[in-house]
């Protein structure tokens, strides 16, 4: 794959371009988003914005002592994962071995496999992996994830932080005792080394339930030291990361922070749980044109599920008149309520969730504040 200068052509959605191109050749001719060679609806990244979003979290992740591995399975582009890492990521975060073999491509050096895997073919592979300088953290929350480890393991062996899991919430020990015991078979079974303990707080209500994990996973975190090399704690999605820097100041320790999804924000689930929801900007907006007003009250957009997230909140309309609302959307329309566009108008709309964006195209405009296209990125999920 030629991540430096793709092609541009017939099969990149979005683009109105019959005939190959390349990425060089296409940003020479600075084209304008409103008078360039593109179909709609498309999807499009503000530059401004994704450098302040780059550079905010790696400041902020500096300034409390963390060390950083976005998680990539936001984007999954090598444009963006190399930005990042420019800013000072120690490695990225994958939630699968797919994502990790993509990251590799990517030239990543480190990853944090923030997810239990089973996968025998891919862990030989990542098993050769690491015996060729490739550094990967692995999670394990059973005494079945580790026997899976140790037999796929290699002359180096795996890198194991023990997951903390919470009641009714997703993967992880359920309490200290079953970490307290999977610590014992690590350190006594081949092929497998304890690294430290991981969680993630995103899935309790509040703040006051996310300390209270936080500080239990402090609590499991000593409880493994005696038992690591260099002990690593890592935590955070994108909602709470403030309360993993307060909670997780823990001395003689790599604290890894994960957040994935600042590097977009949006205008809908992140732009009310963000901690820096007032500092962070959303960097997509979806273009689209009205294709009918057929009757009093309706207007319908050619923009649906396969070119916008709709899994949180529906589209946030932009550059509309007062009182025009989204009020449902299917495979390829969205239906507005109110008055004042006509057939052939081009709106835009905001995103709720980047998440579930970036993985409806594959190659993404990248613009200026005067909307002309100054970068193209590719995704690969």
């Amino acid at each position: 794959m030629n991540f430096d200068d793709p092609v541009i052509d017939w099969r990149t959605r979005g683009f109105l371009h019959p005939e190959p191109i390349t990425r060089t050749d296409f940003l020479a001719a600075r084209h304008s988003l409103f008078d360039g060679p593109f179909t709609w609806p498309l999807l499009v990244l503000r530059q401004s914005a994704l450098n302040h979003n780059i550079a905010t979290l790696a400041r902020f992740a500096a300034d409390h002592g963390l060390t950083f591995a976005p998680h990539g399975k936001t984007t999954m582009s090598p444009e963006l994962v190399q930005a990042q890492l420019r800013a000072g990521a120690w490695g990225m975060t994958a939630a699968n071995a797919a994502q990790v073999l993509a990251f590799r491509h990517f030239g990543v050096r480190r990853v944090l496999l923030a997810n239990e895997i089973y996968d025998v073919g891919a862990l030989h592979w990542l098993a050769g992996e690491l015996e060729a300088g490739f550094e990967c953290l692995v999670y394990a929350d059973c005494p079945e994830g580790v026997s899976v480890l140790s037999a796929a393991a290699g002359k180096k062996p795996f890198q194991v932080l023990i997951e903390l899991g919470q009641p009714n919430a997703r993967t992880g020990c359920r309490g200290l005792e079953e970490l307290r015991s999977l610590t014992e078979m690590i350190t006594n079974t081949e092929g497998v080394e304890l690294a430290g303990v991981a969680g993630y707080e995103g899935t309790q209500p509040g703040p006051d339930e996310v300390r209270a994990y936080l500080r239990q996973l402090a609590e499991a975190a000593e409880l493994v030291r005696p038992y690591t090399k260099h002990l690593i704690v890592s935590a955070g999605g994108s909602a709470w990361f403030d309360l993993v820097a307060e909670e997780l100041g823990i001395e003689d320790a790599t604290v890894i922070l994960r957040s994935g999804a600042y590097i977009a924000h949006d205008e809908g689930l992140y732009a009310r749980a963000s901690p820096l929801r007032d500092v962070l900007r959303p960097a997509i907006e979806v273009w689209a044109q009205v294709i009918s007003t057929p009757e009093p009250g309706l207007i319908m957009v050619g923009m649906g599920k396969r070119d916008v997230p709709y899994d949180i909140d529906l589209p946030i309309p932009h550059n509309m008149p007062d009182g025009i609302t989204v009020e449902r959307i299917q495979d390829q329309h969205t239906y507005l309520s109110g008055d004042g566009l006509r057939p052939g108008d081009l709106v835009s709309f905001g995103i709720s969730h980047p998440c579930t964006a970036f993985d409806k195209w594959r190659v993404i405009p990248v613009v200026d504040d005067d909307h002309v296209v100054v970068d193209l990125i590719t995704t690969y999920f």
